[in-house]
């Protein structure tokens, strides 16, 4: 059984791990095996914006982008939250043509993104990377429909184990994202949180894997 990683930004290469290596247009590597990619708010750049969307476009298309993402909005960084908003809903559009779920970053700005969902009326999975929030919020995600991924603040902050139990099974997916731990670490304090095996838990992460993705491991 493998170890599905949901977002890094780095490639191991490892046989027994598939990796959804995390890609932005202006940077684009085409030797990584699975990807997704997309225009994250904190990179918005107004001049660029068309030839990424563009590129953006052409790489949706092709197998081995399995996501677009990570994009979102960020209320805690300079670049206007409407010109977030427009960026993000083009990413939107773009993952609804080609039926690829998006990867999510998300600060201080989930009603914000509920509410998008809502308005677009968007059917693809919508995966919400590195959760760090309260039970009150991921209730709330898990309620309109989202997916989430736990990985560094997992690691970093003993006080999620609380919320991470609460998240229903068919829910739950399992990173890395920046941090040097390997993708086993996460799954064995996951395993360790939900009180089943790391084998069981990558079961249930197959499981939703093939749900999401619509590809086999």
């Amino acid at each position: 059984m493998h170890f599905f990683n949901l977002h890094t930004h780095k490639a191991t290469n490892q046989a027994n791990i598939l990796e959804l290596v995390n890609q932005y247009p202006q940077e684009f590597d085409a030797t990584i095996p699975f990807y997704s990619i997309g225009i994250h708010p904190w990179f918005i750049v107004e001049e660029r914006l068309e030839s990424d969307l563009a590129l953006l476009k052409r790489k949706a298309q092709q197998r081995n982008c399995l996501a677009i993402g990570e994009c979102g909005l960020d209320k805690r960084i300079e670049i206007p939250l409407t010109l977030q908003q427009f960026v993000f809903e083009k990413q939107l559009l773009l993952a609804q043509k080609y039926s690829k779920p998006v990867v999510i970053h998300c600060v201080a700005a989930f009603q914000e993104l509920i509410a998008i969902k809502k308005k677009m009326n968007i059917s693809v999975p919508l995966l919400i990377h590195g959760f760090s929030k309260n039970e009150q919020v991921a209730k709330q995600l898990i309620e309109n429909g989202f997916y989430i991924s736990f990985g560094k603040y997992l690691l970093l902050n003993p006080e999620l184990e609380t919320v991470f139990k609460t998240i229903p099974n068919n829910r739950i997916f399992l990173e890395t994202d920046t941090v040097e731990a390997g993708i086993e670490a996460v799954y064995e304090l996951a395993a360790k949180y939900k009180g089943i095996s790391v084998q069981e838990l990558q079961e249930v992460v197959h499981r939703n894997f093939l749900e999401v993705f619509k590809i086999e491991l």
